[in-house]
C-alpha cells in the first residue's frame, strides 16, 4: 500500500522545492529543504519496502534429467571455452592477418565430441546456448553435445526456446515404439510436434506402424499438417508405402500431390514410375537414318489430367516453354533404367554421348542430372560428369557447376576427391570452389594437393590473396592437418615478381601462417578429444 506521504513527496520533487514547500511532518528543523526532501525520501522508501507482504514461494522446477555420457578431458573443455569466448576481431582492408578464426572451429569440436558420445560441461552450457542461438548452423551439433540438460535451461530462459523447437517433440519423451495404447493417445492428442516426433521416430523403427497412424486420421488433418506427415515417409520409404501414396495423389492440396509424386517416383516399381517411364519413353527415340546414331525428341503437346495427377506441373515458370517444361518433369520422374532398353541396350556413358537433334540436349541432359541425383544412380552420375579435364567447365550433361556437384555428391567419397583433384589441375580454383564442399573432411590427399598447388601458383603469380579467401576459408576447416608439415615453407614471405601487386607476398605470407596455425589447433583438437 502506497503510504500517503509518498505522492507528496514524489511531486515536490518533481516541480522542485523552490514552487512547492515539503510537508511539515517531513521537513527536518535545520536542513535546507532539498536536503531534507531527499532524507524524507530515503526514510519513506525504507519503509515502503519493509512493508511489503511475503508471497508464496513458487514451485521448484523438476531436476534436469542425467546426462550418462562421459565428460570431456579437461584439456578438451578449456579449449571449448577458449572456442565460445572467442569474438572475431574487426578487420580493416580486407586484411584478417595471421591469427585463426577460432569461431570457425567450433562446429569441428562439437561434430568430434558427439562423434566420441562425450556429454557438455554444464557450466558451460549458457555459452553454448548463447552460440547456438545466434549461429543456426551450429544448433544441431551443439544441441546434441549440450544434451538433456540444455532443454532443462530452455525451458527456463525465453532466449533459448529454440532448442526446444529444434528438439522433436520440444523436448518431449516419446513412448517406446512397442506401447501401442501411449502411442494411440499421444497420436490422437499431442501437440503437432509432438505427433511428427512420433511418426519420424516411428518411421525407424516400425514404418507400418507410423503410415496405420497417418492412415487413421488422414481425412481429418489440416493442409499443412498433411504435407509434413507426408514428409516423413521418407524414412524407411518402400513399395508397402505406394497403395497410400497413390490415394495421396488425389488429395485436395496441390503441395500434398506434388510430394505424393515425388515419393512415388522414387520407387522404381511403383505404378507412377512406370507410367512416367512410358510417356518420357515415347518423347525420346535413336535415329538411325543419319551417318550416326541421333535422339530426336519430341516434347509432349499438351499436359493432360493424367499427367497432372502423377505430380507434372502444367503452368511452366516466367521465360520457359511449355513442351520443354513438361518434357523435363517426365524424364527427370522416369526411373534411369527406362533409357537403356528405350535406346538399343546402350549404357548411360553411350547414351550421353549420342548428339541429340534439334538443340534439345541440354533440356534432356539436365533432366537426366536431375535423375541422377534423386535416385542416386552413380553410372549416371559418371557419364553426366564426364572426364574433370574436359575442355566444358560445366560438364557434357551438366547445365551448370553447381548442378556438377550434386552428381559429384553421388558418387563414393575416394572417387569424389580424385575426380576433384583432376578438375582442379585442369581449370583451376576460381571454377572448382562449388565442388570444394561436396568432398568428405578432411580432404583426401590428392585433392588436399591440388588445392594447395593451386595457391601456390597462384601466389607465385603475385595477386592479392583475397579473391581466394573463401578457398583458404575452406582449406582451414577442410585440409588434413597433416599437410601442415609441407604448408610451413609456404608462410615466408616470397620475393615479389616483376608486376606484382604491392605488398601481395607479405599477405600471402599471413594467408599461409593463418592456414597452418588452424591446421596445427585441428591436430590439437583431435589429440584432446580420444574416444572414451
Amino acid at each position: 500500500m502506497t503510504h500517503p506521504w509518498w505522492d507528496d513527496l514524489v511531486t515536490t520533487a518533481l516541480l522542485g522545492t523552490d514552487r512547492r514547500a515539503l510537508p511539515a511532518a517531513l521537513h527536518t528543523p535545520g536542513k535546507e529543504a532539498p536536503v531534507a526532501l531527499l532524507d524524507a525520501a530515503a526514510v519513506q522508501t525504507v519503509r515502503r519496502r519493509a512493508g511489503l507482504r511475503a508471497t508464496p514461494a513458487a514451485a521448484l522446477p523438476e531436476r534436469a534429467a542425467a546426462d550418462l555420457r562421459p565428460p570431456v578431458p579437461p584439456a578438451a573443455r578449456r579449449r571449448l571455452a577458449t572456442l565460445l569466448t572467442d569474438q572475431p576481431g574487426s578487420a580493416s582492408g580486407g586484411r584478417r592477418g595471421a591469427a585463426p578464426d577460432l569461431m570457425e572451429l567450433l562446429p569441428q569440436w562439437l561434430a568430434l565430441a558427439n562423434s566420441r558420445g562425450y556429454g557438455a560441461p554444464p557450466e558451460l552450457l549458457p555459452a553454448l546456448l548463447n552460440a547456438a542461438r545466434g549461429r543456426t548452423d551450429l544448433r544441431p551439433q551443439a544441441l546434441t553435445f549440450a544434451g538433456p540438460r540444455a532443454l532443462w535451461l530452455a525451458r527456463l530462459n525465453p532466449d533459448w526456446k529454440f532448442a526446444l523447437r529444434a528438439t522433436p517433440g520440444g523436448g518431449t519423451a516419446l513412448p517406446s515404439p512397442d506401447d501401442t495404447p501411449k502411442i494411440q493417445q499421444l497420436w490422437e492428442e499431442g501437440l503437432f510436434a509432438e505427433r511428427v516426433a512420433l511418426l519420424t521416430t516411428l518411421r525407424t523403427h516400425t514404418p507400418p506402424t507410423a503410415r496405420e497412424l497417418l492412415t487413421s486420421t488422414w481425412s481429418s488433418e489440416r493442409a499443412e499438417d498433411r504435407l509434413m506427415f507426408l514428409d516423413s515417409l521418407r524414412t524407411g520409404l518402400s513399395a508397402e508405402d505406394e497403395p497410400f501414396l497413390e490415394q495421396a495423389l488425389t488429395d485436395r492440396s496441390r503441395n500434398v500431390r506434388a510430394t505424393a509424386a515425388e515419393l512415388l517416383s522414387a520407387l522404381p516399381h511403383s505404378a507412377l514410375a512406370g507410367r512416367m517411364s512410358a510417356r518420357a519413353a515415347s518423347c525420346v527415340a535413336v535415329d538411325h537414318t543419319t551417318d550416326r546414331p541421333t535422339l530426336t525428341v519430341e516434347a509432349p503437346h499438351g499436359c493432360d489430367a493424367g499427367m497432372e495427377r502423377d505430380g507434372v506441373t502444367p503452368k511452366p515458370p516466367a521465360g520457359r516453354g511449355e513442351r520443354s517444361w513438361w518434357l523435363g518433369q517426365l524424364v527427370d520422374s522416369a526411373p534411369l533404367s527406362t533409357w537403356p532398353l528405350r535406346l538399343g541396350n546402350r549404357t548411360p556413358d553411350e547414351i550421353v554421348a549420342l548428339p541429340v537433334a534439334d538443340d534439345w540436349r541440354s533440356e534432356l541432359h539436365a533432366a537426366w542430372c536431375r535423375a541422377a541425383v534423386r535416385q542416386r544412380d552413380a553410372d549416371w552420375s559418371r557419364a553426366l560428369l564426364g572426364a574433370p579435364a574436359s575442355p566444358d567447365a560445366a560438364g557434357p550433361g551438366a547445365v551448370s557447376l553447381a548442378e556438377r556437384a550434386k552428381l559429384l555428391a553421388t558418387l563414393p567419397a575416394a572417387e569424389r576427391a580424385d575426380w576433384v583433384a583432376g578438375f582442379i589441375a585442369a581449370h583451376g580454383l576460381s571454377e572448382a570452389f562449388q565442388l570444394l564442399g561436396v568432398c568428405a573432411v578432411p580432404w583426401a590427399e590428392p585433392m588436399g594437393r591440388a588445392v594447395v598447388d593451386s595457391l601456390n601458383i597462384a601466389r607465385d603469380a603475385g595477386s592479392y590473396p583475397w579473391s581466394f579467401s573463401g578457398v583458404m576459408g575452406l582449406a582451414e576447416r577442410c585440409l588434413d592437418p597433416a599437410e601442415a608439415v609441407r604448408l610451413d615453407a609456404l608462410t615466408a614471405t616470397p620475393d615479389e615478381p616483376e608486376g606484382a601487386a604491392p605488398g601481395a607476398g607479405g599477405y600471402w605470407s599471413e594467408a599461409f601462417q593463418r592456414l597452418v596455425t588452424t591446421l596445427r589447433l585441428r591436430a590439437a583438437i583431435q589429440a584432446e578429444l580420444p574416444p572414451p
